[in-house]
C-alpha cells in the first residue's frame, strides 16, 4: 500500500470516503442540515475528529500553493524515548496533511557539538519553515541555531534547551524540577532500606553538555545536599546514552564502591545501567530511579529492579513541537498552557 504524501491536503472527498458516504452528505453534516441519519452523522464526525480535519484551515493552507516543511533534528542511535517521539510524529499524517505540512527527520550525533552544528547549518537555505532540535548547549550549536533564525527559519528546542540562543521556543519539562524530584525519591526511598546510615549515590548521564541532563543533575544535587546530607553523590558518569558504555562504566564503579545505595540514570542507556546493577547482585539493595516509560523501564519497574521513572509524555512533545512551529510560521499566538509538558512520577503500582 502506497504511503500517503504528507504534503497532500486532506479534502472533503477523503472524509466522505473514510465515512462511506457521499460528498453531499458530508456537506450536510458540516452545516448541520437535516435529512441525515444519526448513525451517518456519527460516522462523518468520527472521521473528521480522527483526522483533526478543519475545512477552513485546509482551504487556507491549500491557497498558499506550497506545503510548509519542518525538520526534526533527532539523536541517531537507539534511544527509546526519542524513537517514541518520532513514532508519534508518524501517527500525525492526517493532521499534517490537512494543514499542508511535511515533517522530515534528520538523525545526527547530538552529543558531538561540531556534528550537530553542521547538521543545523546544512538546513539553512533548504526551504524549511521550521526546525525542532534536541540541542546540545554549546557555543557552536548556539551559533548554528542563531544562523537559522537569522535566515528566517523558526526554531524550537525539543527536550534539551539552548536558552542563550535566539531559538523561538522550548518544548520540554522543567528539568531542574525533574532532577529535584529524582533526588527526593532516591533520598526518601533509600531511608527505609538503610536508615540514616551513610552511603553513596551513583549518577549516569548521557552528557552534561546536554542542557536537560545538566539541569537534572543540578536539581538532584540540590535536594540531596540540602535534605539527605548523609548521602555522598559520586562524580557523574557520562555514558552518551549508550547501553554498553553505561554498563562498563557503572560496573567499574560498583567494583570500587561497595556502599552504593542509590542510582540515578539521567538519560537513556537504561538497559546497560540495569545490567550492571544486576551483575553486581545489588538490584534489591540499591534504589534505582530513571526517566521515561518505555518497554524496558516498564519491565524493570514490574520486576522491582527500578523503583521509579520520572516521565514526560512523548506524544504531547511531538504534537506540541509541530503546533508551536505552525503557530510561529503563521504568526499566531502560542497556547502556552496547552503546550506545557508535565512531569509525572511513575512506579510499579501506577504504570499507565
Amino acid at each position: 500500500m502506497k504511503e500517503p504524501d504528507p504534503s497532500s491536503p486532506l479534502t472533503l472527498k477523503d472524509i466522505a470516503r473514510q465515512a462511506g458516504v457521499s460528498l453531499a452528505t458530508v456537506d450536510r453534516v458540516l452545516h448541520n442540515r437535516p435529512g441525515v441519519r444519526p448513525d451517518t452523522v456519527r460516522r462523518v464526525r468520527e472521521a473528521i475528529e480522527r483526522n483533526s480535519f478543519q475545512p477552513h484551515v485546509a482551504a487556507a493552507e491549500l491557497a498558499r500553493g506550497r506545503a510548509r516543511r519542518f525538520a526534526f533534528v533527532m539523536p541517531s542511535g537507539p534511544n527509546p524515548f526519542m524513537q517514541q517521539i518520532e513514532s508519534y510524529l508518524g501517527e500525525m499524517t492526517g493532521w499534517l496533511s490537512a494543514r499542508r505540512l511535511a515533517v522530515e527527520i534528520v538523525a545526527t550525533d547530538v552529543f558531538d557539538a561540531s556534528v550537530l552544528a553542521a547538521s543545523l547549518e546544512a538546513l539553512i537555505g533548504g526551504d524549511y519553515d521550521g526546525v525542532a532540535v534536541v540541542a546540545l548547549d554549546h557555543p557552536s550549536v548556539r551559533a548554528a541555531v542563531n544562523d537559522l533564525v537569522d535566515a528566517g527559519t523558526k526554531v524550537v528546542t525539543l527536550v534539551s534547551d539552548v536558552p542563550s540562543s535566539r531559538r523561538n521556543h522550548y518544548i520540554g519539562i522543567d528539568n531542574i524540577a525533574a532532577g529535584r524530584t529524582a533526588g527526593a525519591l532516591v533520598g526518601r526511598l533509600v531511608g527505609p532500606r538503610t536508615g540514616a546510615s551513610p552511603g553513596k549515590v551513583a549518577i549516569v548521564a548521557g552528557s552534561q553538555g546536554l542542557r536537560d541532563h545538566a539541569e537534572r543533575i543540578f536539581g538532584f544535587n540540590q535536594v540531596i545536599s540540602a535534605e539527605f546530607s548523609h548521602l555522598e553523590v559520586l562524580p557523574v558518569l557520562e555514558g552518551r546514552d549508550e547501553d554498553e558504555r553505561s554498563q562498563q562504566m557503572l560496573a567499574r564503579l560498583f567494583s570500587k564502591h561497595a556502599d552504593i545505595v542509590g542510582l540515578y540514570n539521567v538519560g537513556a542507556g537504561t538497559q546497560g545501567v540495569a545490567k550492571a546493577l544486576g551483575d553486581s547482585g545489588r538490584e534489591k539493595q540499591v534504589v534505582f530511579v530513571g526517566h521515561d516509560v518505555t518497554v524496558l523501564t516498564r519491565k524493570l519497574l514490574l520486576q522491582g529492579v527500578m523503583d521509579a521513572a520520572i516521565s514526560q509524555n512523548p506524544g504531547h512533545e511531538a504534537r506540541a513541537a509541530v503546533r508551536v512551529l505552525l503557530s510561529l510560521a503563521r504568526g499566531e499566538p502560542i497556547l502556552i498552557e496547552q503546550e506545557k509538558i508535565r512531569i509525572d512520577i511513575v512506579m510499579r503500582d501506577n504504570l499507565p
